[in-house]
C-alpha cells in the first residue's frame, strides 16, 4: 500500500471541509464565572472541631442511634438506589460511545438453494453455501467520535456528583428527622409531666370541694386545663408516629415492622469554626454536576457543527461460497473486497443547522443553571449561617425565660397556699412555665435542623484541606 495514500485522501478532501465548515458557525466560549467571596458574610466566631468532606459527617453529634439509622439508610434507601442505577446507564452510554470508535467485525455464514426453469436456464440453480467475514471502521477525520466519548464521560461523572447529592440529602434528612423525633420526645415528656401535676391538683382540688373549702369553679378550670394538657400530649404522640414512619421510609425497611424507643436526647451540637472560607463550595456535589453539565454540552455544542464534515468508512469482507459443504475452504471458492466510503452532505433542508442552534441552546440553559446553583448555593449557607447564629442567641434568652417562669410559679402557688392569690394566678403561671419549656426545647430542636441544613450546604463539612 501506498504510505502517502492518506495524506492524498486529506488533500483531496480539503476543499470539501473547508466548503462545509463555512456553514457552521463558531461553536459558543467558556460560559461566564461567579464571583464568589472569598468568606461568608454570617460565618459566626466559634472555634471547635469541624467534619471534613467525605466523612461520615454526623459523627459530630455523638449519637449512637443516629449513626445506626445513617448505616441504615446507606444500605436500603431508594432514592439512592435509583440514583445508583441512573449513574449505571451513564456508564453504559460511555462503553457505547466508546464502542463506536472500535472496528466491527461480523461472521455470516449460510446455506440456500434455487432452483426452476428460470434459474436453471442462466446455470445458477442448486445449492449454494457460504461464509463471510465482515470488517468495517469508520475513521475519526475531526474528532467527532471522540467528542462523543468525553461528554458520555462528563455525563457519567456527573451522574457520579448527583450520586453523591442524593447520599448527602438523605444523611440530612435522616438528621433532621430524627433530631426532630427526639425535641418530641423532650416536649412530651415536659407535657406529660405538667399532665401528672395537674392530675395532682385535680385530686386535691376534689376532695377540697367535697369539705366546702372550694368553689366547684376552681375544679372545673383545673380539670379543663388537665385536658386541654391531655390533647397536646396525643398530638405529640401522633407527630411522633409520623416521623417514625419517615425515618423507616428514609432506612428502606417498612414502617410497620420499624420502631424507635423513647430515649434521652443526648446528641452533642457541635459549633461552627470561624472564618469558613466560601471555596468549600467547589466540593458540593450538585454545584460539581451542574459545572460537568457545562462542559458536556459545550462538547456536544462543538460536536453538533461537525455534522457538516464528511465522514471516511473503511469496508472489507472476505470469505469463500460453494455449491458443496466440503469444497468450501478450497482456494478456488474464496473472495474479498476493500472499499473507501467518503459521505457528506450539501443540503439538508436546515436539519443540521437546527442541531446546532439546539445544541446552543443546551448548553445556554446549562450554563444559567450552573450559576444559578451556585448563587442558590451561597444563599443556603448564608442562611443556615444566620440562622445558627441568631437561634443561640434566642436559646439562651429562652433559658432565662425558663428560669424566671419557673420562679413565678413557685411564688405562685406560694401565694395560693397563703391565700394571698387566686386559681387563676397558679393557673397562669404554670402555662407561661410549659410554654416557656416547650419553646426551649423547640429552639433547641431548631438550632440542630440548622446545623445539619449548614453541613449539608457545605458539601458535608467545612474544613477545607480535606475539600477535592
Amino acid at each position: 500500500m501506498n504510505p502517502h495514500r492518506p495524506d492524498l485522501l486529506r488533500l483531496a478532501l480539503a476543499p470539501l471541509v473547508l466548503a462545509l465548515a463555512a456553514c457552521a458557525s463558531a461553536p459558543p466560549g467558556a460560559p461566564e464565572a461567579v464571583a464568589v467571596p472569598a468568606a461568608f458574610r454570617h460565618a459566626g466566631p466559634a472555634v471547635a472541631a469541624a467534619p471534613q468532606a467525605g466523612e461520615a459527617w454526623w459523627h459530630v453529634f455523638q449519637d449512637p442511634v443516629l449513626d445506626r439509622l445513617q448505616a441504615q439508610a446507606a444500605g436500603g434507601n431508594t432514592s439512592l438506589q435509583a440514583a445508583a442505577t441512573r449513574l449505571a446507564r451513564a456508564r453504559a452510554l460511555v462503553r457505547s460511545a466508546e464502542a463506536a470508535r472500535a472496528p466491527q467485525i461480523g461472521l455470516n455464514a449460510g446455506i440456500s438453494r434455487q432452483g426452476g426453469p428460470i434459474i436453471n436456464a442462466t446455470g445458477s440453480g442448486g445449492t449454494l453455501v457460504e461464509a463471510l467475514v465482515d470488517f468495517s471502521w469508520e475513521a475519526d477525520l475531526f474528532g467527532r467520535l471522540q467528542q462523543g466519548v468525553d461528554a458520555a464521560n462528563l455525563d457519567a461523572a456527573s451522574q457520579e456528583a448527583l450520586l453523591r447529592d442524593a447520599r448527602l440529602l438523605v444523611q440530612a434528612n435522616v438528621a433532621q428527622t430524627y433530631f426532630e423525633l427526639r425535641a418530641l420526645d423532650a416536649e412530651r415528656a415536659l407535657v406529660e409531666a405538667a399532665a401528672a401535676a395537674w392530675r395532682e391538683t385535680v385530686a386535691i382540688t376534689g376532695q377540697r370541694l367535697r369539705t366546702g373549702s372550694v368553689a366547684e369553679l376552681e375544679l372545673v378550670r383545673a380539670q379543663a386545663e388537665l385536658a386541654a394538657i391531655e390533647s397536646d400530649a396525643q398530638a405529640l404522640q401522633r407527630r411522633r408516629a409520623q416521623l417514625e414512619h419517615a425515618l423507616a421510609l428514609l432506612a428502606g425497611v417498612p414502617a410497620s415492622s420499624f420502631e424507635l424507643p423513647v430515649r434521652d436526647w443526648s446528641a452533642a451540637l457541635p459549633d461552627i469554626p470561624a472564618g469558613v472560607p466560601a471555596s468549600v463550595l467547589t466540593r458540593r456535589p450538585d454545584i460539581a454536576a451542574a459545572q460537568q453539565a457545562v462542559q458536556a454540552a459545550q462538547l456536544r455544542a462543538g460536536l453538533a457543527r461537525t455534522a457538516w464534515f464528511p465522514t471516511l468508512t473503511l469496508t472489507a469482507s472476505g470469505g469463500s461460497a460453494s455449491p458443496d459443504l466440503g469444497q468450501l475452504l478450497a482456494a478456488s471458492t474464496r473472495a474479498w473486497s476493500l472499499a473507501a466510503l467518503v459521505g457528506g452532505v450539501l443540503f439538508d433542508g436546515g436539519r443540521r443547522e437546527a442541531g446546532i442552534r439546539l445544541a446552543d441552546a443546551d448548553l445556554e440553559a446549562a450554563a444559567v443553571g450552573y450559576r444559578e446553583q451556585i448563587l442558590t448555593a451561597l444563599r443556603e449557607v448564608e442562611d443556615q449561617l444566620v440562622s445558627v447564629q441568631l437561634l443561640a442567641a434566642q436559646s439562651r434568652t429562652a433559658s432565662t425565660a425558663v428560669d424566671l417562669g419557673q420562679r413565678a410559679t413557685a411564688l405562685a402557688e406560694s401565694r395560693y397556699r397563703s391565700g394571698l392569690a387566686s386559681q387563676l394566678d397558679v393557673l397562669d403561671a404554670r402555662r407561661t412555665e410549659l410554654r416557656n419549656q416547650r419553646d426551649a426545647v423547640q429552639l433547641r430542636s431548631a438550632r440542630y435542623q440548622a446545623t445539619v441544613r449548614l453541613i449539608r450546604a457545605l458539601g458535608g463539612g467545612w474544613q477545607v484541606a480535606a475539600s477535592p
